[in-house]
């Protein structure tokens, strides 16, 4: 279903033509009847939604100032504490938590902005899959074809979104978690520079590799919401100290005098052939034939296996002890595996992390902007346990991520962005040096203004 974007909503909020209530209703509505189809939502909070929405009516009326989302209905993965409920993130051990007291920082800097929230969306159990076939709440069903996953572990975030549920959402990445539900999903997903965000109050997954990062249906929408998202907070201790650095002024700009190269390498194979056609028709809308190499990203990828496992499990250690039988099978096992390995592993993917920073910063130094595919593939079906890529079989879960995992290893910030074709959806990823998200939504407003890439 076809539904107005966050800043459309907004704007006819603001001008009176709709009210905050009738929007909040409809999109409660649509999740009443349609959830049921793609599992989205592990709650919804429609009595909470549309007291906020009231409040909003009610300062328009009396022509107080209401933020720049004001009306615009939203939902976040089940990690980001909401008051009033348990935070899931997506597991059983969870649910006997008490509901949190305070809503995580980003929520509440969009609640400030006049954003109802109504509700919290499924997810791999405690962000660890890219799949979000959940053991204890269902797979989330891609709105494309109902029988494929929605990527993860925001599957639900993406597939809320795709389906027009809701106009935007926020979700988490660690190793690739909103870039490959964008890509299956067809949206736009943007995960920021590691630290850009605060993660204050969310459920951590690998706190060296998690960022948050919002998903919508247009880049205007997500450069405003990175916008209203950004500030320090000193909850986070790895939370930037640098001011706002507004995107959304910048988008006119395009990719005028931006140095842009395709990547090469690790990232050229190891796909389906239409992932590389999708890349190519991005480079060709802007005129690029340039190549770059990100050294030893194939390393990258495996040190980032290294530190997701043994953080994963440390955070996680207690549980695995008492409750085993309470986890996700496929999630415990693979903790597990991480509770296992040696101390000099992990060690040595730190260190190489450094040097694998260095060099890409090198590279850096002579582009701007870096293409690269989202996805080895398209959406697998649900319940696929292999596929094969360049003639090789290989397990599903494990490997969705290899596009993505080197990068968000040394945090920079992307943007997947769902490119115009025929089948299923697919994404390209738009790369750029730490802090620099102005130059990614630059680069995807100009592909979106010429028809290149669009909502599928």
């Amino acid at each position: 279903m076809t539904i107005p974007d966050a800043t459309q909503i907004a704007t006819a909020v603001a001008n009176r033509e709709v009210t905050a209530k009738s929007v909040t209703a409809a999109a409660l509505a649509r999740i009443a009847e349609e959830n049921q189809t793609y599992n989205c939502f592990t709650t919804v909070l429609a009595e909470s939604a549309i007291a906020d929405a009231d409040r909003i009516d009610q300062k328009i009326a009396a022509g107080e100032e209401v933020g720049a989302l004001a009306g615009v209905p939203f939902a976040v993965k089940d990690l980001f504490d909401v008051a009033g409920i348990p935070t899931l993130a997506g597991s059983k051990i969870n649910a006997d938590n008490p509901p949190a007291t305070e809503d995580a920082t980003l929520v509440a800097r969009l609640k400030q902005a006049g954003a109802i929230l109504v509700g919290a969306l499924t997810m791999d159990e405690f962000a660890y899959g890219f799949t979000t076939e959940n053991a204890h709440y269902g797979a989330t069903r891609n709105p494309h074809d109902l029988e494929r996953v929605a990527g993860g572990s925001s599957g639900g975030s993406a597939a809320a979104v795709a389906a027009g549920l809701v106009p935007f959402s926020l979700g988490s990445d660690t190793n690739g978690s909103i870039r490959v539900p964008s890509s299956f999903c067809g949206i736009f997903g943007l995960k920021p520079t590691y630290g850009r965000l605060p993660r204050s109050r969310t459920y951590p997954f690998v706190g060296s590799l998690d960022h948050l990062g919002p998903f919508a249906r247009s880049t205007r929408d997500i450069a405003l919401l990175f916008d209203l998202m950004q500030g320090y907070d000193p909850s986070d201790p790895v939370c930037t100290q640098r001011p706002p650095e507004l995107c959304l002024p910048e988008l006119a700009k395009g990719s005028e005098g931006l140095r842009i190269a395709i990547a090469d390498g690790y990232f050229a194979k190891g796909a389906e052939p239409e992932v590389f056609e999708a890349v190519q028709k991005v480079a060709e809308a802007l005129g690029v034939t340039e190549r770059v190499v990100l050294p030893e990203a194939h390393r990258a990828r495996a040190a980032a296996f290294v530190m997701t496992g043994v953080e994963g499990a440390n955070l996680h250690f207690e549980h695995l002890c008492t409750r085993p039988q309470d986890f996700d099978p496929a999630v415990r096992d693979r903790l597990l595996a991480g509770a296992l390995m040696p101390a000099q592993w992990y060690l040595q993917a730190q260190r190489f992390r450094q040097w694998f920073r260095d060099q890409v910063r090198e590279v850096f130094q002579s582009v701007d902007i870096i293409l690269a595919p989202a996805t080895p593939c398209v959406a697998p079906r649900i319940g696929q346990q292999t596929m094969v890529l360049d003639g090789q079989e290989m397990l599903v879960r494990p490997n969705i991520g290899i596009f993505t995992q080197p990068l968000s290893f040394i945090g920079l910030p992307i943007i997947s962005v769902p490119v115009k074709r025929e089948g299923l959806p697919l994404g390209v990823q738009i790369i750029a040096a730490p802090y620099q998200e102005a130059l990614v939504l630059r680069v995807a407003a100009e592909l979106e203004a010429k028809g290149v890439v669009s909502l599928s």
